[in-house]
């Protein structure tokens, strides 16, 4: 699927797609431009009564400026409201958070991942926002049932609202597999995934980053199609260590046969921001890739980075059971922390960002298709090629093939993801095999899991 040439006709239908268009019953790029520097935003030291509010997120650079632009635009319509933005990349975000809840001074809005609510509801560190639903002072009523209750936790509280919802995606240099008469199918399996990257290693040099480094969404997607959970309580959800032979085996095929990148093309530069993607990045075809495994959030972002000519492709991530694997992931919660003096003017922010047709025309999807369906499909005319691409894509490959998204991993498994980043890394650099890797993940990690359970 290309990113331009895209009917903006099918945009609005696109956009009111949700959960529940998933069928079946199966269970993070930044910018350096931001960097963790904090700055206040649309300060107004004369204005008395002030309020200052601490936002965080990570990001790219175009989610950076799009989003300190809204809240520049909340602070003009709302006199006496200040914002300290605070931006990290995804690899820092989550300990600087976890530094500022043991000092009690988590910002008062919070960009949350799917993965991590659970945990951060079940440790009393977000407020629940159901009073403010009830007050009016939150709007819900465009959102659909089933996105709204990914943001509740177990007690039945509303402790997040989504701001979009995406999809993985498969994003590839579309120009240089044309012009090398190499085509993409959507809904690969891992071995045609193979194939392919070994003939556009042939063709043309450019190699693959499969994987690497893009944390445990990927396992976990390669799971799915073997009905295998990664994550349950106190254990791994696979039966033996075989399971995982497969995904392992990709990386080692691919340094032994040349088409994967090596670490140390990751290590030789910062592979947590867009900017520097191996698929955008570099003029050496060495350590290039023609493809990146990303979400389609991320689409307008990657496709500014790209150089000018590059025409961008999409398709899904590689797997022997599309259906199973491919799901519409609730992703860029907003969250209210329990260390917000002013949780009243924090739900009216995300109220913002949620309803404000003037907001999300400047945001337009960046974070995925706005959970409002009037917001949806207002801002669909604005929309970039890339975000239309991307909302096409969902609309119709993801959402008429895919599966209800997982349930959000227990807490304690952040021991797991760096298990599984270190084991790739060594198997890049040829220094263990994929069943070697395969055993130590399934050991070490199922080890991780019990103490923290116990």
């Amino acid at each position: 699927m290309k990113f331009k040439k895209i009917a903006a006709a099918t945009m609005a239908g696109a956009m009111a797609l949700s959960l529940a268009a998933c069928g079946g019953s199966n269970t993070a790029s930044a910018s350096t431009a931001a960097s963790t520097t904090t700055s206040e935003v649309a300060a107004d030291s004369n204005t008395s009564g002030e309020k200052k509010l601490t936002v965080t997120w990570w990001g790219n650079q175009t989610r950076n400026e799009r989003t300190i632009s809204t809240l520049n635009l909340y602070a003009e319509q709302n006199p006496g409201v200040t914002f300290d933005p605070q931006v990290a990349e995804w690899a820092d975000y989550w300990n600087k958070l976890a530094t500022a809840s043991a000092g009690k001074a988590l910002p008062d809005i919070i960009q949350m991942d799917y993965k991590y609510l659970d945990q951060y509801i079940k440790n009393g560190l977000l407020t629940d926002l159901t009073p403010y639903v009830e007050d009016g002072t939150l709007d819900v009523s465009n959102i659909d049932e089933g996105i709204l209750n990914t943001g509740k936790g177990s007690d039945g509280g509303l402790y997040a609202i989504c701001i979009g919802e995406n999809a993985p995606a498969l994003v590839y240099n579309k120009t240089l597999l044309d012009e090398n008469g190499i085509t993409v199918k959507d809904n690969m399996t891992i071995d045609e995934f193979k194939a392919l990257c070994k003939e556009v290693y042939e063709k043309t040099g450019y190699k693959s980053n499969y994987y690497y480094n893009q944390g445990e969404n990927n396992l976990e997607y390669v799971l799915r199609a073997k009905d295998i959970t990664l994550f349950e309580n106190g254990k791994l959800g696979a039966a033996s260590a075989d399971d995982f032979n497969q995904y392992f085996g990709v990386f080692e095929d691919g340094i032994k046969e040349g088409w994967m990148l090596s670490a140390s093309s990751f290590a030789e530069r910062n592979i947590g921001t867009i900017e520097q993607d191996p698929l955008v990045y570099g003029s050496d075809p060495a350590n290039r890739s023609w493809c990146t495994f990303l979400w389609t959030n991320s689409l307008s972002a990657i496709q500014a980075a790209a150089p000018e000519g590059m025409e961008l492709g999409i398709t899904t991530w590689p797997s022997d059971d599309a259906k199973k694997s491919n799901y519409l992931k609730p992703g860029q919660f907003f969250c209210v922390s329990s260390d917000s003096k002013d949780p009243v003017e924090a739900a009216k922010v995300i109220d913002f960002f949620t309803n404000s047709v003037d907001a999300n025309k400047i945001l337009l999807a960046e974070r995925g298709v706005p959970a409002s369906t009037v917001v949806a499909d207002a801002i669909a005319p604005d929309l970039d090629a890339g975000t239309q691409s991307g909302m096409t894509f969902i609309k119709n490959v993801i959402a008429p093939n895919c599966s209800q998204i997982n349930v959000a991993p227990p807490e304690g498994t952040s021991e797991v993801v760096n298990l599984l980043k270190q084991l790739e890394e060594q198997l890049c650099y040829g220094q263990i095999t994929a069943q070697e890797a395969s055993e130590q993940f399934f050991t070490q990690g199922n080890a991780f899991l019990a103490a923290k359970a116990g």
